[in-house]
């Protein structure tokens, strides 16, 4: 069975958004790196140098792109900002099934490559430079961009994840930073028996994060290999997840934790007023919460942030949520030109600094992860804390990468739904992993795949 039957079904799937941590707007691009597009929302600096076409939505993305083009004489980067995430996957789909308007390059979160890799919509870029630069990041960042030998997309930024707490509240109920899940729970159960507000929260919307805690209890939803796309091996029902999701439907269920979906005003009204004693996150966070306002008024310089809690502290695991990569489209019509722009952009030393300098990306490229301004940094949304050095950077060299599915957008979207039960009361957490594994097992057969 060849790939591309294998998922004619699947390019009808909504699109779901499962990162929301930054905005934009735009329109389209054509493909075609000498198709000179005049769309660009940047400026052109060398007219007479071919033009690969770009779409990205990161907040310093024209500071990026500037940087790139007044370095370079020999190509230019349009830039078109054609959604966020999700509104760009959906574009990027209707690109791949006509044949026709997908960009050059297209940032794409890194769970998102699989479901483009198995249409033959993106190019392998082992041999057009990606290997040369393969030892600038950590063996589980590159893994999450790569199938076997090949490499599918270069990394921008992580989201290794820890704990972000809230210093006044852990103070008031005399909390310190838990590092397991049990002693989690305990904290929890403390602060609601003396008064206190919720200890955290599990949105619907986050099942990105969720999934990452499966994988810290050693789970592996799911086996997949480029290699042999026919086949695939699904295990949403295993004691492992469901664990996780007993845990957290517990603390549902008990009122430990709040339910609301997160990246919305009511949540971070909520995380600006004391309603929440924790934000189970990643590095991302802070800059998503400066930016939505948070830290910077009467909640100033109460923040701190932790490992995240283990479910075998002896036995320390680190996961990953988040995250964009730069791949060059199959619709390129000069894929080595494209391939330098994928390398090249977001990746000179300015624009890196940029990025975490205003708290947009957690860098993945050793040369800033090493960096003593980079390590040593006193983030001040944390009070002055090393956060980098102590928490962070420990996390993204201790990530070993994830096997994620050619369908993670329907996937989250069943997970959402059943995360939409558990909040009602309306199944348990073992319940909704075996409910999920027929789910998924069911649309897994019905796109032509084999399931193991």
């Amino acid at each position: 069975m060849k790939k591309k039957s294998l998922v004619a079904g699947l390019s009808a799937i909504a699109i779901v958004a499962s990162l929301a941590a930054c905005s934009g707007d735009g329109g389209g691009g054509e493909g075609g790196s000498n198709a000179k597009p005049t769309n660009c929302t940047n400026k052109i600096v060398n007219a007479d140098a071919p033009v690969v076409s770009v779409w990205a939505w990161y907040p310093n993305m024209a500071t990026v792109v500037d940087n790139f083009n007044n370095d370079h004489d020999d190509v230019q980067v349009c830039w078109t900002v054609a959604g966020q995430g999700a509104d760009e996957y959906a574009k990027l789909q209707t690109a791949v099934s006509a044949g026709k308007g997908a960009p050059d390059v297209v940032m794409l979160e890194t769970d998102q490559l699989v479901g483009f890799e198995i249409q033959e919509a993106l190019v392998d870029i082992s041999d057009l430079g990606a290997n040369d630069v393969k030892k600038n990041f950590a063996e589980g960042s590159w893994g999450d961009v790569s199938q076997g030998d090949a490499v599918y997309a270069v990394p921008i930024d992580g989201g290794p994840m820890a704990m972000i707490y809230r210093k006044d509240i852990f103070e008031q109920y005399n909390i310190t930073p838990p590092t397991t899940w049990e002693e989690y729970e305990a904290a929890a159960q403390t602060v609601k028996d003396a008064g206190g507000p919720w200890f955290g929260n599990l949105g619907s919307n986050v099942p990105a994060a969720l999934t990452a805690l499966f994988q810290q209890n050693g789970a592996v939803p799911f086996d997949y290999d480029l290699a042999d796309p026919q086949k695939i091996s699904i295990n949403l029902d295993t004691p492992e997840i469901k664990e996780v999701m007993d845990y957290w439907a517990g603390l549902t269920e008990k009122g430990l934790i709040g339910t609301e979906d997160q990246f919305t005003t009511d949540y971070i009204a909520g995380v600006v007023g004391g309603k929440y004693a924790t934000y189970v996150s990643a590095a991302w966070a802070p800059g998503y919460l400066t930016g939505a306002g948070v830290g910077q008024g009467d909640d100033a310089g109460l923040f701190a942030v932790a490992p995240l809690p283990q479910w075998d502290a002896d036995n320390p695991v680190s996961v990953n949520w988040g995250g964009s990569a730069l791949a060059v489209t199959t619709q390129a019509s000069d894929k080595e030109l494209a391939a330098k722009v994928a390398l090249g952009l977001y990746a000179d030393e300015a624009s890196l600094t940029d990025g975490w300098k205003t708290q947009t990306i957690f860098p993945l490229n050793k040369d800033v992860l090493t960096s003593d301004e980079f390590v040593n940094n006193e983030v001040e949304f944390f009070g002055g804390q090393t956060a980098n050095k102590d928490i962070y950077i420990p996390a993204a060299d201790a990530y070993e990468g994830t096997t994620y599915s050619p369908f993670s957008v329907y996937y989250y979207a069943q997970l959402q739904a059943q995360l939409v039960k558990i909040a009602a009361g309306d199944v348990g957490g073992s319940q909704a992993a075996t409910d999920l594994q027929d789910i998924i097992v069911k649309y897994a057969q019905e796109q032509g795949f084999t399931v193991e």
